[in-house]
């Protein structure tokens, strides 16, 4: 008998093959790239940490390195660091030695060093209590992400701070800073009282109604007026917000905020963001609102350590110097915000972000940061201005992020005269003379079109724009160095800043 053979059917592909097989090429093209991108973006960019060399000083910059006498860390006692403090005030006059004032060391144009001087580190002297009415009291060397945690216990926040948790109290307030709490003034104008120890070695009280000049000087007056101990804040209750981000453009952004947030008392922050892909630069927008939610303080979650710090921070450094990578962190902002996984944060977890944790930490570039501030009813102007300057020079733009502040009335020498939009920018640049020149030029034409539209520039950056531009987006800046020599007549407290404006 024969043996029957198998039959064999020849099947060709179909048009349902085809699409399927489609479909998974076009998943790995589209899923596959981008995770591959920021899984390598992740290794190339792991942290490491260069420390500065003993005998140096330097800021966040990383560019501005110089040997120095001596670092001095204030005693953690508060009568001791009172003590401490007057009388290395006297010997700084004895022996002719400048003296600077560091926290974090956030500022990023050497306001913390005087080169061959002494720099006291604050960061030393901590701690801080809440009185019944919400008031805080905290010393200068506390970092932001002590007090947010602290706060949080108690079912209180910060009216103002910035963005970020790793900058120090008494940094904060000599930078006057401000964040993305919605419709709020900088930080001056939520701190109730000083207690600053000014040259002489006496301690002495500012606020509203006592010290009022050296109240304003010493806020936004980096650090040359005194040496802030500690300072009294004004705090509200911890809140619950949903988010909704709103797609828009540049020149439709000041009208989406007047719809969305402006005059509304359930948005509690707010905060813009421009496009930097190549397909959309500057013209698109993004506008992210936060809207207050009816809950208990109870019933709050305790803030914790924000997640997804790892991907974000490969995202974010991925785009350096890569058009694909800006333009996919663009993509992922506007599918996922920048905060995926929840539409519903509390107050203090949307402020205990550290920085550091997305800084550049490359031998051969840095992060340095640019902010101007243009009225409101400017900023589309001001934003076709920048356009073009900004493709010329070719500058790695990382970010644009646009926050709403009301006009300041507390710090003598203000940015925020009026209501402006501030425009937060953040560039990697060469570590290099060159790349030092290049950054120069570019925030020379920067500063002219803010001042063009009537803007500002904001103080702590780059010391790059001219004595010309300070003073004509600063025209109160000539009292205030000859204020400064009153409180201060020996000089005593100096630093890079004042070697290059004072004069």
């Amino acid at each position: 008998m024969f043996k029957r053979q198998p039959l064999i059917v020849e099947r060709r592909p179909t048009s349902r093959f085809w699409l399927a097989l489609g479909l998974i090429g076009l998943t790995a093209v589209l899923v596959g790239r981008p995770v591959y991108f920021i899984a390598r973006s992740a290794i190339v960019n792991a942290r490491h940490e260069t420390p500065t060399p003993a005998g140096y000083a330097d800021d966040a910059s990383r560019l501005n390195r110089v040997r120095i006498a001596e670092i001095v860390h204030v005693d953690a006692d508060s009568a001791g660091a009172e003590s401490q403090l007057a009388s290395l005030l006297r010997r700084a006059e004895e022996q002719k030695l400048k003296v600077s004032i560091a926290g974090a060391r956030h500022t990023m144009g050497g306001h913390t060093i005087a080169a061959n001087g002494i720099v006291i580190d604050m960061t030393t002297f901590k701690g801080m209590s809440l009185a019944r009415d919400g008031t805080l009291r905290v010393r200068a060397g506390t970092l932001w992400a002590e007090v947010v945690p602290f706060l949080d216990r108690h079912g209180r926040s910060l009216r103002v701070m910035q963005s970020n948790n790793s900058f120090s109290v008494g940094g904060s307030l000599s930078a006057n800073a401000h964040g993305w709490q919605q419709d709020h003034a900088p930080i001056a104008s939520t701190v109730l009282g000083l207690r600053i120890m000014t040259a002489d070695g006496v301690v002495r009280v500012a606020s509203r109604t006592e010290n009022h000049e050296l109240f304003r000087l010493a806020l936004g007056g980096y650090g040359l007026f005194g040496i802030i101990l500690d300072a009294e804040l004004e705090t509200i209750p911890n809140e619950l917000y949903r988010m909704r981000r709103y797609e828009t453009t540049s020149g439709e952004y000041e009208r989406t905020y007047a719809r969305q947030v402006a005059g509304k008392p359930s948005v509690g922050m707010a905060y813009g963001r421009l496009s930097i892909s190549p397909t959309s630069f500057l013209r698109d927008a993004t506008l992210n609102v936060f809207t207050r939610q009816a809950t208990d303080i109870e019933r709050l979650p305790a803030v914790t350590t924000p997640g997804l710090l790892g991907v974000k921070r490969a995202v974010l450094r991925g785009s350096e110097h890569s058009e694909y990578g800006k333009s996919l962190r663009w993509t992922l902002e506007r599918w996922l915000g920048e905060l995926p996984g929840s539409t519903r944060f509390t107050r203090n977890q949307l402020l205990n972000e550290p920085a550091e944790f997305f800084a550049n930490t490359s031998d051969s570039t840095t992060d340095v940061l640019h902010e101007y501030f243009v009225p409101q009813g400017q900023l589309e102007r001001f934003v076709e201005r920048i356009r073009p300057i900004l493709m010329q020079s070719r500058a790695d733009l990382l970010n644009i992020t646009i926050r709403n502040v009301r006009p300041d009335s507390d710090s003598f020498l203000a940015y925020a005269r009026e209501p402006v939009w501030g425009l937060v920018m953040l560039f990697t640049q060469e570590r290099s003379a060159a790349g030092e020149r290049r950054m120069r030029d570019l925030t020379r034409d920067l500063v002219d079109a803010a001042l063009a539209v009537r803007g500002t520039y904001y103080l702590p950056y780059r010391l790059h724009a001219t004595s010309d531009q300070f003073r004509r987006a600063y025209p109160m800046a000539d009292r205030f160095f000859a204020l400064k020599r009153k409180y201060d007549p020996g000089e005593i407290f100096s630093n890079a800043f004042y070697q290059a404006y004072a004069r």
